[in-house]
Formats: structure tokens, C-alpha cells, sequence
């Protein structure tokens, strides 16, 4: 059979290997340049690789394609490939074929990573043998090439689920909808709802769905008539049919055969997207067996990945959050919502067509700076100038946390938010983040 792989990144590389190893005639093609780390692994295993253009003749001689995700189903080797009747599919798809190991897929427009990880974190403290894949940067093909574990977790985008066809999570998890990558869906919501839950396709009796009860967009699109498995409906606000529920600073799980009740007050995951994330990680750890302490404990000992509200330091009784991966509206709701503290933010960058009044009391209520870090603040000083008392715009990091020390007092938070895209002054979220961490060690903590 051959097999030809578009995109030669953490999951076309993976997709190249595992299919190398079961014996395939695989050719990988990227229309852009190759990480030399990946070139090193094409070549390590000898597998033929393009960098630059796609030879349409050669891969359109496969039997099958595997698209990387970031790849949209526009593209003109795509098209060409579906009018010619070649199946085009993802890594995740490609993967599932070669392991009898269950999946248990977590997928949402904004919680999925903290949750994965979460989830993570509770099924292999508890001693169960799970390994870590997908959206969160990890090869799930190359994984499967050693096919050392019983259950993966995968953090899955909707790009991902797109092809993704006789695939079957063992437990899927969608935590929330909201609006999101709508060009490559046609601007159509609907379409963005009906990928985000094929993540419940192909489920039997034997299988769960965790849904976010209290998100409407869910509730309209989930067809729970037809469903072949067992949902789970999670809820904050008691929403009718809920299984698992927050009541203050405990989770309760009230599943035939997997009830708990468990304590989460010691999590330093902070705020209300963060009480669905974990009642949706606690709703997993449940029904794989394990016991309300183990989870509790779990949750005490969890860290979170880098700028998504991680705490930098607390210096004089102000605290220094990065969460640089806040590029929505939606994920800086959360943090204000979730702060408690008097806030200095920091926002700013490529603005993504945001709609900013859904801030409005929040800023009024809890920020007393708004410093803007961007090539072009017009639209943040036009929200908030007339809500937030202090407004200053910058183009440098140093500067912004400078404000934030001299203008925070103690009690307060300075807050990297951004709800933009970093590109104008970053390469990505990632590098804006880790310069929030640089300037707050070199301004904050004099190292």
C-alpha cells in the first residue's frame, strides 16, 4: 500500500514512522521547510521527503492520504485528491489502526489542554498505565509504534476530528463551544459544532460522552436521542439530567456504579472555566476506578503547562500570572472572571475580530490598569478607556511589567491576558509568555 503524508510536523513526521514500521511505501511532502529535528527522523528511517512544493503526480499515486491538520480541505492537493476518490485522513485516524488500546479524546474550543493534562495527571498517579498524545504537541502514531500503553489520552481539535472517520474514543469529553476558527468552516457555527462533536462518533453502550451541560451551543447540536453511548453531563449550575456536579469546593459524581464526592479546595487550578475542566478530568478518573482520595490527591500535586494562568512569583504581595495563551476573548474572560484580586492587564496584539463588551463589567469591577502591548491599540483603548482608571500602551514586555510593579499595590495581580494574536511583536504565544517570565524575573525579582 502507499501511503503519502501532507505535512511533515509533530504528527505527519509520527503518522511517516509508524507507517514505515508496519511495512508501508510511505513519501512525506510539507510545501514549507522541514524542521531539521524531523528531517533527522525522516532520514534516521529512511523514508523519502519533500520540503518546498508537493509533486501532485507522486502523491496522488497513493492509496491514501494523511493530512496534517493545519492543512485546510481547500487546499489544491486536497481537492485534487478527493475529486480522484483518494481517502484522506488524519494521524489520529491513521493511528487507531494499530493498537488495541482505549482512547479517551478530550476536545472544546478553550480548557482542552489544562483538562488533558489534568486527566493526565489523576489516571497515571493513580498507577494506571496511560500515555499523553495529540493536540498537546505529542505524536499519537509514533506512540503507537511501541504500543506501550493500555489508554491514551488525546487532546483532539476540531481540525483533527475532520478526518477522522472508524475512530472511536473509549471516553470523550467536550468541555464548551463558543466561536472559534469559523474560516475554515465556512463562517458557520453549526459546522464548527458538528466537528467539535464527532468526538462522540462511533460510541456504543460501553463507551461515555462528558459534555459541558450548561453550554448551549452543545446542548442544540448534540443529538442525545440517537447516541450509542452512555452520557455524562457535567454542570456548575445544576442543569437538569447533571451527573456530575460542582458544589463549592467539591465535585460530585453521581454515575451507576462511579459515584464521588471529592474535595478539589487544595487544586491551584483557579476560576470558573477551571471548575469544568476538573469536574470534567474528575468525571474521567471516576469511571476508570479510581478512589476520591487518589484523585484528591492528584489534584493537590497537578501543575499546569506554561501560560495558561501560571503564577510566575509573588513579590511584596503582588502575584505575576502568565497567560499568554489567552488569544480569545473567551479564555481572558475566565481569567478575570476566576481573579478575585484587584488586577493590572496586560492585553494586546493582533486583534482576531474580537467583540470585547462581553469584558465590560468585568474590567469595570476588577481592573484598575489596562496596559496595552501591541503594534496597534486603537480597538483595547476604545473598549476600556472610559471603564478601566489608568490605560497605557507600549510596544515593549519590559515596560509593561514595569507599569505593572510601579502601579500595583499589595493584594493585586498583574495579569498577562492578551486575548489577541502574538505575531506582531512574537513569533507565537509561547515566546510572548516566555518574555512576560524574563522581564518579571529581571524588573520584579532583580536576577
Amino acid at each position: 500500500m502507499k501511503l503519502a503524508i501532507l505535512g511533515a510536523g509533530e504528527s505527519g513526521v509520527g503518522a511517516a514512522l509508524l507507517a514505515k514500521a508496519k511495512g508501508l511505501d510511505v513519501f512525506v511532502s510539507d510545501m514549507g521547510q522541514i524542521k531539521e529535528a524531523y528531517k533527522a527522523k525522516l532520514a534516521t528511517a529512511a523514508i523519502p521527503y519533500e520540503e518546498g512544493t508537493h509533486t501532485f503526480e507522486r502523491i496522488l499515486a497513493a492509496n491514501e492520504i494523511v493530512k496534517s491538520p493545519g492543512i485546510p480541505d481547500k487546499a489544491a492537493i486536497i481537492q485534487e485528491a478527493t475529486q480522484k476518490g483518494i481517502p484522506v485522513i488524519s494521524e489520529i485516524e491513521f493511528a487507531g489502526r494499530y493498537t488495541d488500546a482505549k482512547f479517551i479524546c478530550i476536545t472544546g474550543t478553550n480548557g482542552k489542554t489544562t483538562t488533558t493534562l489534568l486527566t493526565y495527571h489523576l489516571l497515571k498517579s493513580a498507577g494506571i498505565n496511560v500515555g499523553l498524545a495529540g493536540n498537546i504537541g505529542e505524536s499519537l502514531a509514533e506512540k503507537v509504534i511501541d504500543n506501550k500503553h493500555e489508554y491514551y489520552v488525546v487532546e483532539l481539535s476540531s481540525f483533527q476530528l475532520d478526518n477522522m472517520y472508524q475512530f472511536k474514543a473509549h471516553i470523550g469529553v467536550l468541555l464548551n463551544i463558543t466561536p472559534d476558527h469559523l474560516d475554515r468552516y465556512g463562517y458557520d457555527l453549526n459546522k464548527y459544532a458538528a466537528s467539535k462533536l464527532r468526538i462522540a462518533q462511533n460510541m456504543s453502550g460501553a463507551d461515555y460522552f462528558i459534555y459541558n451541560n450548561d453550554d448551549d451551543i452543545i446542548r442544540n447540536a448534540f443529538d442525545s436521542a440517537s447516541f450509542g453511548g452512555t452520557t455524562i453531563p457535567f454542570s456548575l449550575q445544576g442543569a437538569a439530567g447533571t451527573k456530575v456536579l460542582c458544589e463549592g469546593t467539591h465535585v460530585k459524581v453521581n454515575v451507576k456504579f462511579f459515584e464521588g464526592d471529592i474535595d478539589a479546595s487544595r487544586s491551584a487550578l483557579i476560576g470558573k472555566h477551571n471548575q469544568y475542566n476538573t469536574m470534567a478530568a474528575v468525571a474521567v478518573a471516576k469511571l476508570m476506578g479510581v478512589e476520591d482520595s487518589q484523585i484528591e490527591k492528584g489534584l493537590e500535586t497537578f501543575e499546569n503547562a506554561e501560560h495558561r494562568l501560571q503564577v510566575i512569583t509573588v513579590s511584596r504581595e503582588v502575584t505575576y500570572i502568565n497567560d499568554s495563551k489567552a488569544t480569545n476573548v473567551e479564555a481572558v474572560y475566565y481569567a478575570l472572571e476566576g481573579i478575585r484580586q484587584p488586577i493590572i492587564w496586560i492585553a494586546g496584539g493582533v486583534d482576531k475580530g474580537n467583540d470585547y463588551s462581553v469584558l465590560t463589567e468585568l474590567a469595570k469591577e476588577k481592573v484598575k490598569v489596562l496596559v496595552c502591548l501591541g503594534k496597534d491599540n486603537d480597538k483595547l483603548k476604545e473598549a476600556f478607556g472610559r471603564i478601566v482608571p489608568v490605560v497605557v500602551e507600549t510596544t515593549s514586555i519590559e515596560y509593561a511589567v514595569r507599569m505593572g510593579k510601579l502601579l500595583s499595590t499589595p493584594g493585586d495581580v498583574v495579569l498577562l491576558s492578551p486575548a489577541c494574536a502574538s505575531f506582531d511583536l512574537f513569533n507565537n504565544y509561547e515566546h510572548r509568555g516566555q518574555r512576560f517570565r524574563e522581564a518579571v524575573e529581571k524588573i520584579v525579582l532583580k536576577k
